[in-house]
């Protein structure tokens, strides 16, 4: 199975930390962010990692030459256009590699290894697999979702709250007609006058409400963190403090 990172993007929201060292590199209990999210997808099997970099390109090729993981290819592929355009554009650079079954990870999520194993153990609920939480409340930088049992109605930060069943944590699967379905989708709304402020959840919200293809799969319960704000990575010391003592 393949995975793409998304870890183009500097982080400034948490400048001055991020001000020479990109946001996949900021360390957690003695690894960077982008090598905890290496070593939870192989250990669910997962021997094909592709990286997508941009501000700091060099540091991340370099931090990923230390990493040692026998059996699983580890590599990058280059978004130069990082500093103009959001991670729909990442997609974009990253399509010849979406021509097989893959996950998707944002670069700014700290996942547990449970959480990969959980969206890999069973077939696919649909061609596209959008990995949701829920909790009591949502906040307007919390990305969405509207469901409708395992089907995906609608996704983004927009949402009303009256029609919110979950928040997407950041991970996605594809079978071989999702991602032809994504690709196809990626290129139709770069074409467009606003393509390279996208996210690329706007091109998923797009299939979700015009195909019934795209599902959920909730990982309620574990452990998981968007890394966005300083108390994000209070948060994500904290989680990876645990694992670390679990041997994780």
């Amino acid at each position: 199975m393949k995975a793409i990172i998304l870890s183009a993007g500097q982080g400034r929201r948490l400048l001055p930390l991020t001000a020479e060292t990109p946001k996949c590199l900021i360390p957690f209990s003695g690894r960077p962010l982008v090598e905890w999210q290496v070593r939870a997808l192989a250990s669910a099997g997962v021997d094909d990692i592709v990286v997508v970099t941009g501000f700091e390109a060099g540091k991340v090729d370099h931090a990923l030459e230390a990493i040692s993981l026998p059996g699983v290819s580890l590599r990058t592929t280059h978004n130069p256009f990082f500093e103009l355009a959001d991670n729909l554009a990442s997609c974009w650079i990253a399509r010849h590699e979406m021509r097989q079954p893959f996950l998707i990870l944002n670069g700014d999520t700290l996942i547990e290894p449970r959480i990969a194993a959980k969206v890999l153990e069973y077939p696919a609920v649909a061609p596209i697999t959008v990995t949701i939480d829920r909790k009591d409340e949502y906040d307007s930088d919390d990305m969405k979702v509207r469901t409708q049992g395992d089907r995906l109605l609608a996704i983004g930060k927009t949402l009303p709250n009256d029609l919110v069943t979950g928040e997407s944590i950041g991970c996605l699967r594809f079978t071989d007609e999702g991602a032809k379905a994504f690709v196809g989708e990626i290129e139709r709304l770069l074409r467009s006058e606003e393509g390279l402020k996208r996210w690329y959840l706007s091109a998923i919200d797009g299939i979700a409400r015009y195909q019934n293809i795209v599902g959920v799969r909730s990982i309620e319960g574990l452990e998981w963190s968007e890394l966005d704000f300083p108390a994000d990575l209070d948060r994500g010391v904290a989680m990876t403090d645990g694992w670390a003592r679990r041997g994780l």
